[in-house]
C-alpha cells in the first residue's frame, strides 16, 4: 500500500530515489527565469511586509503560503531529475542461488512448505520471478545445501540436503561468474546456515568483486507451535555402571505449561523417562536427566519428546548422543596416616564395585630415628607395589588414576613428593581427594605447600591444630549438589533430596569456610550455632580436579543407630564419589575427533595426545590411526606431530560409510618403545541440523545483503528484486535521466497552496 501511494505521488518507486543521484537539469534560460521568479518572490515578501492593515499573524501565514507556492514553482522550473545507473538488458549476468536443504520442507509458508514458494517463483522454467529476471539478464542457477553446484534442471531440486552452507555457494558462484559482468546474486533461502566456518571471508570476497547479494527470506521468522530439544550435554566416555546426570535443554513455542514425557532410549529400548512441564513461549528449560550406563561399548542414546498436536516441525523433538561406555578397573591410591575407622569403611563401600580398585597404604607405625614408617598394604596387585611406601617417582605415582589423601601430615612427604601430588592433578590430570582429620589441611601443615595451590579451599597457615570438640554438622547439599553426579545417593531427584535430610550428623576437625574463586561447593554443614562450613567442594586444576571432604566419619552413614542395616547410602555415596573423581582422567594416549559426528564423505580431523609414563609429550613418535569401518574394512592413517603442542598428532580422514567407526591410535617412539594405545568411536550419519532453530533467519540474511551492498526482501516482496538488481549500478550500465518536475506531488502542492491562500483570505475577509 505504501509503495503504491509513494509511486503515485512521486512518479517512481522508492527504490529509484534510493539508488539515483539527484541533480538539477535546468538550462541557462531556465536559471534566468528562476532568478526572475526569485526577484518576484522577494518583491512579494516586501509588499506583504508593507501592508500595515494586516495583522502580524495574517501577514506571516500569507507570506508562508506565497513563498511555498513560489518555491514549488521554482523547483519545477529548475528541472529536477534523478540520474540512475541502469543495467543494460541481456548484457549482465545474475546468479540465482536456490536452497535445496531439508529445512525447505517445513510447512510455515502460508501453510505450505517453503519449497513451494521457491519452485513457484524460481524453480520452474515459467516461474514469474525467474521469467522477469531472464528478460533483463543472463541467468545462471545454482543449488546448495551441504555443497553447492550448478543446477542443470529444476527437476534436480530434491530438498533433501542435510546441511546449509552459505559460504560454499557464495564461493562457488563467485568463482564461476568471475570475469563476467555481474549485476548481482539472488539468494532464495530460509537463512539456516549451519556450517562451522564464518561467512566473513566469503562476504568480503563478494564485495571486492562487486557482486551484491539480494536475499529473499522464505518462511516465518518465528514458529508458532514447536517443541525442540535444543541441546543435550553428555560425556563422550563413561565408566560402566556410572550414574550420569545429564543436561537436556528444551525450548518451545505455543505449548507453555503443557506437561510432556521425556524419554531416553538405547537401541530402541526406553532406559529412562520423566515428565517435564514446558517453559514459557520462546524460553528454554534445562532438564536434569538421570541415566545409568550399564551396557558397554558405543551407545547411541536418543532423547525424545513425543510430537504434539499441530507441531510445525516434528524432526527437532529428538536428539541423539554417542556415549562410549568402557569397562575397566580404575585404580585409586588411598594413603591414610593414622588408625581410624574411615579407611576400612571406604574399602568396604567400594569392594563390591567391579570397576573400582582402592589400593590402601595405611601407616601403622610412624618413623623413629632408626626405624622408617611402617605401612599396611591392601588391594595391591603384587608384592612389589608400594613396598617402599608412598611412591618415590612420578612414573609410579602417575600409574594411578586417583589419590585419596587421608589424615596424614605434610611433613610425612619429601618436598619432591609434595610437588608430585600437585603435578598429579595439574600435569597427569588425575583426581585427588583430601579427607578431613586431625592431620589434614592446615591442621596437618599443608598450608603453603604445592598441594595447597591445587585444593579448592583456602588453608590457614596460622592454624593451631584441629578444633576440639569436633564440630557436629548437619550435612545438606547445595543447589548444585542436588544434581551433581558425585552426590546422588539415590536414583531419583525426590529421593536424593529426602535422603540428604534424613542422614545422621558428621563431625569435622577442620573448620574450612573460605573457598577459591573457581571452587564449586556441593555439600555444606551447619553446627549447633548455625555456623556453616564446607563439607564437600572441588575445582578444576590444570588437567585434573582436586576435591576436599573435610569430615572424619562418613562411616556413621553406615553404622549410626538410625541407619537401617540394609541401607546402602554409604556405599552408594562412596562409589559414585570415587567414580566421578576418576571420570575424565586421561590415559597415556588420548584420542579425539573434530567434529565428533560427520556425514558420509565429509572429512574429520583425528587427534592423538601421546605422553610418556611421566605424562610429558612424545614428539618423535610414529603414530598411526587404525580405522575400522562398519563393514569391517580397515585403513591405517599415518599421523603427524602438529608442532603446536608437545605430544599432539593429527590426521585427516574421510569416511565412506554410515555407521560407527572404531579408531585405535598408537605406535612407537623413535627408539622403538611402545607408546600405548588409545581408542574412540566416531559416528557417521546424516545430519539433522536443518530442523533445529528452524525459523527463517532474517537477521543473517540482512547482514549478508548489507555487507555486499545488496538488499533483503521478505518472500511476499520478492518481485521487487528485479528492479533492485537493475538499478544496483553493478555490471554493464547506462545512465538514465528520470524527470521529477512533473511529479503529481508538485501539482498537488501547487493547487493545495493556491487553494489554501484563497480560503484563508476569504475567511479573513481579504478576498
Amino acid at each position: 500500500m505504501f509503495e503504491s501511494l509513494f509511486s503515485f505521488l512521486f512518479k517512481y518507486e522508492q527504490l529509484v530515489f534510493q539508488q539515483g543521484q539527484f541533480v538539477l537539469g535546468a538550462s541557462r534560460s531556465m536559471w534566468l527565469a528562476a532568478g526572475v521568479a526569485g526577484l518576484a518572490a522577494a518583491y512579494v515578501l516586501w509588499s506583504y511586509r508593507q501592508l500595515a492593515a494586516l495583522r502580524v499573524r495574517d501577514r506571516a501565514i500569507l507570506l508562508t503560503l506565497r513563498v511555498a507556492l513560489i518555491g514549488v514553482a521554482l523547483f519545477a522550473l529548475l528541472r529536477p531529475m534523478l540520474l540512475l545507473k541502469v543495467a543494460v538488458p541481456q548484457q549482465n549476468f545474475v546468479g540465482i542461488l536456490l536452497d535445496d536443504s531439508r529445512s525447505m520442507q517445513i510447512g510455515d509458508q502460508d501453510g505450505k512448505p517453503r519449497s513451494d514458494f521457491l519452485i513457484s517463483q524460481l524453480g520452474r522454467s515459467d516461474a514469474p520471478l525467474l521469467t522477469e529476471l531472464g528478460k533483463r539478464f543472463q541467468v545462471k542457477v545454482f543449488r546448495f545445501s551441504s555443497s553447492a553446484e550448478r543446477l542443470q534442471s529444476t527437476a534436480d531440486l530434491t530438498f533433501q540436503g542435510t546441511g546449509t552452507r552459505l559460504g560454499e555457494v557464495f564461493d562457488r558462484a563467485r568463482q564461476e561468474l568471475s570475469g563476467l559482468p555481474v549485476a548481482g546474486l539472488v539468494l532464495a533461502t530460509d537463512g539456516s546456515d549451519n556450517s562451522e566456518k564464518t561467512l566473513d571471508d566469503s562476504l568480503a570476497a563478494l564485495k571486492a568483486q562487486a557482486m551484491p547479494v539480494f536475499a529473499i527470506g522464505i518462511g516465518r521468522d518465528r514458529l508458532t507451535r514447536d517443541i525442540q530439544i535444543t541441546r543435550v550435554e553428555t560425556p563422550r566416555r563413561s565408566l560402566k555402571g556410572s550414574s550420569l546426570v545429564l543436561d537436556v535443554v528444551v525450548t518451545q513455542t505455543g505449548y507453555a505449561g503443557v506437561k510432556v514425557p521425556l524419554f531416553v532410549e538405547d537401541d530402541g529400548r526406553v532406559v529412562s523417562s520423566q515428565d517435564i512441564v514446558l517453559p514459557g513461549d520462546g524460553e528454554s528449560e534445562t532438564v536434569k536427566v538421570r541415566l545409568k550406563a550399564s551396557e558397554t561399548g558405543p551407545r547411541v542414546f536418543k532423547f525424545r519428546v513425543p510430537v504434539q498436536a499441530n507441531e510445525e516441525v516434528a524432526q527437532n523433538n529428538q536428539r541423539e548422543s554417542l556415549i562410549e561406555v568402557y569397562n575397566r578397573r580404575e585404580k585409586i591410591l588411598y594413603l591414610e596416616g593414622q588408625p581410624r575407622p574411615e579407611p576400612k569403611f571406604i574399602r568396604r563401600a567400594t569392594e563390591n564395585d567391579d570397576n573400582l580398585q582402592v589400593v590402601l597404604l595405611w601407616r601403622t607405625a610412624e618413623a623413629t630415628v632408626t626405624v622408617p614408617d611402617k605401612y599396611l598394604r591392601l588391594g595391591v596387585d603384587g608384592p612389589e607395589e608400594l613396598q617402599n611406601g608412598f611412591p618415590q617417582t612420578r612414573e609410579e605415582l602417575f600409574s594411578y588414576r586417583g589419590i585419596i589423601l587421608g589424615s596424614v601430615e605434610a611433613s610425612a612427604f619429601t618436598p619432591e613428593q609434595q610437588r608430585m601430588l600437585e603435578d598429579f592433578v595439574d600435569i597427569r590430570g588425575g583426581g585427588l581427594l583430601a579427607l578431613g582429620g586431625e592431620r589434614s589441611f592446615s591442621e596437618g601443615g599443608w598450608a603453603g605447600t604445592p598441594l595447597a595451590d591445587a585444593l579448592p579451599v583456602v588453608l590457614d597457615p596460622g592454624s593451631r591444630g584441629p578444633q576440639y570438640p569436633p564440630a557436629e554438622l548437619v550435612v545438606q547439599p547445595s543447589r548444585a549438589g542436588l544434581t551433581h553426579p558425585s552426590t546422588q545417593i539415590a536414583d531419583s531427584a525426590d529421593d536424593v533430596a529426602a535422603k540428604w535430610k534424613d542422614l545422621p550428623m558428621l563431625t569435622s576437625l577442620n573448620p574450612l569456610v573460605e573457598t577459591k574463586p573457581g571452587a564449586n561447593v556441593l555439600l555444606t554443614g551447619k553446627d549447633s550455632r548455625g555456623r556453616e562450613q564446607v563439607v564437600f567442594a572441588y575445582q578444576r586444576y590444570g588437567r585434573g580436579k582436586a576435591l576436599v571432604l573435610p569430615v572424619q566419619d562418613t562411616w556413621l552413614w553406615r553404622m549410626h543407630s538410625k541407619m537401617d542395616v540394609k541401607d546402602v547410602t554409604h556405599a552408594t555415596f562412596w562409589q559414585r564419589l570415587i567414580r566421578w573423581q576418576v571420570d575424565g582422567v586421561p590415559d597415556r594416549v588420548m584420542a579425539s575427533a573434530t567434529p565428533d559426528r560427520v556425514q558420509r564423505g565429509e572429512p574429520m580431523t583425528l587427534t592423538a595426545e601421546v605422553v610418556d609414563p611421566e605424562y610429558k609429550g612424545i614428539n618423535d613418535g610414529r603414530i598411526t590411526a587404525r580405522v575400522t569401518a562398519p563393514s569391517g574394512k580397515v585403513e591405517d592413517v599415518p599421523m603427524d606431530w602438529t608442532v603446536e603442542h608437545d605430544g599432539e598428532y593429527r590426521a585427516r580422514f574421510t569416511p565412506a560409510e554410515d555407521g560407527l567407526y572404531k579408531v585405535s591410535l598408537g605406535g612407537t617412539t623413535r627408539d622403538g618403545k611402545e607408546t600405548g594405545r588409545g581408542s574412540m568411536t566416531v559416528r557417521v550419519a546424516p545430519s539433522d541440523a536443518e530442523y533445529f532453530d528452524a525459523a527463517m533467519r532474517a537477521p543473517l540474511l540482512q547482514r549478508v545483503a548489507e555487507q555486499t551492498e545488496g538488499r533483503y526482501y521478505a518472500a511476499k516482496d520478492a518481485a521487487a528484486v528485479v528492479d533492485a538488481i537493475t538499478y544496483s549500478g553493478k555490471g554493464i550500465t547506462v545512465v538514465e535521466e528520470r524527470e521529477l518536475w512533473d511529479m503529481p506531488v508538485n501539482l498537488i502542492l501547487l493547487l493545495g497552496l493556491m487553494g489554501s491562500e484563497w480560503l484563508y483570505r476569504r475567511s479573513r475577509g481579504l478576498a
